[in-house]
């Protein structure tokens, strides 16, 4: 499966588990998590972390823990919280 199959290029939302997901939900949440690692981003730690709980429902509706476990345990213990 290629990524135009699941979404058109001219398409910005799917709909799954009854959410509407947004194009770039993944790499966003991806992104966040790797500020959150990052020592030297300290000052963009509490926004990256809002925005990574905010797309959990997200990532829960496409089965995305069902398939990968967060290795890192910060990320892991921040998650657990929500």
């Amino acid at each position: 499966m290629r990524p135009e199959d699941v979404l058109p290029d001219q398409e910005s939302f799917i709909t799954q588990g009854g959410r509407k997901i947004r194009k770039g939900s993944v790499a966003a949440f991806m992104a966040n998590i790797r500020i959150l690692q990052n020592e030297a981003a300290k000052a963009e730690h509490a926004t990256a972390k809002v925005h990574m709980l905010g797309l959990m429902p997200t990532m829960q509706a496409l089965g995305f823990f069902e398939l990968f476990e967060i290795r890192d345990e910060n990320i892991r213990r921040i998650i657990e919280i929500k």
